[in-house]
């Protein structure tokens, strides 16, 4: 049942331990350069400057040093997701084009009574890449500071770095206590998806055979999967209120929040290092 393993496809709201340069890095500074490469990442429109992006995204998990096989597995599930992103921009886009850019290629298909035209623009094409790269880019740093960082020192990190807005009432402690729950229910969704399908394939239930190229036909089978996964996840998420009401929990207010230390050399660098990038893509006219 090696295609029921989706708990180890789920790369986001795991912890590595590791003694890597990025692991070491205090979790603000890797928030705030986080911040600043996604500034970087979603504002390119060349393939040029796409491709630059996502080369200091790959040194980034190099640099993590956790194995990039195990990083990429985090994509495998999203395939499916990009191949249907792909032909709807070509099919859509390509027949649509408000620019009026140049035709690539253009097929006519019929499906019965449907007759449409798959059509490929410039301005098709380059949305499409773009819009590839930057999904890869931001799982890719996703997971590399989710992999390097726990969920603990995360949620301290979002919480400090939005203390000073607690004299505008923004809830710094609140929104941490959310993306810590957030990040910690992942996994465990997964698990809960990955238990249920096994027990129905136990009991005869068929799923369709696992490939990227037949995720229509698996999609369709997981409906009757999704009702009991949700009642699940509404359990816990339930169960976990009554937990947190029974320990008096009352949010932030009146309660004296974890100060982190000073920020060291390797901290400024990173965060020097994150914004420099974002500069020089931001200001670098590629010729493509």
């Amino acid at each position: 049942m090696d295609e029921f393993e989706f708990a180890r496809s789920v790369t986001i709201g795991q912890y590595v331990p590791g003694t890597s340069i990025v692991h070491r890095i205090d979790p603000r500074a890797k928030l705030i350069a986080f911040v600043a490469l996604i500034a970087a990442v979603i504002t390119q429109a060349s393939y040029l400057g796409n491709a630059v992006a996502l080369a200091v995204v790959v040194a980034i998990v190099f640099a993590s040093g956790i194995p990039f096989g195990y990083v990429l597995s985090g994509i495998r599930p999203l395939v499916p997701i990009l191949i249907v992103y792909t032909a709807f921009n070509f099919v859509f886009l390509g027949n649509y084009d408000p620019t009026g850019s140049a035709v690539l290629w253009r097929q006519p298909i019929e499906i019965g009574p449907i007759h449409f035209n798959f059509t490929i623009t410039e301005n098709s094409t380059r949305q499409t890449i773009q819009g590839v790269m930057r999904v890869l880019d931001l799982v890719l740093l996703s997971s590399a500071l989710t992999l390097t960082t726990t969920i603990t020192a995360t949620a301290k990190g979002v919480e400090s770095l939005l203390q000073p807005f607690r004299r505008v009432r923004v809830p710094g402690h609140e929104i941490a206590m959310v993306l810590a729950i957030a990040y910690r229910f992942m996994p465990t969704v997964a698990e809960e998806l990955e238990r249920l399908m096994k027990a129905q394939a136990s009991r005869g239930a068929d799923f369709g055979s696992p490939g990227a190229f037949r995720f229509v036909q698996r999609a369709r089978q997981l409906v009757p999967i999704t009702v009991p996964l949700f009642v699940s996840a509404f359990r816990r998420a339930e169960d976990l209120i009554l937990a947190m009401e029974a320990r008096c929990y009352v949010g932030g207010a009146g309660r004296t929040p974890v100060r982190l230390g000073r920020l060291h050399g390797l901290d400024w660098s990173a965060m020097a290092f994150a914004w420099a990038i974002t500069v020089a893509l931001l200001a670098t006219r590629f010729p493509v």
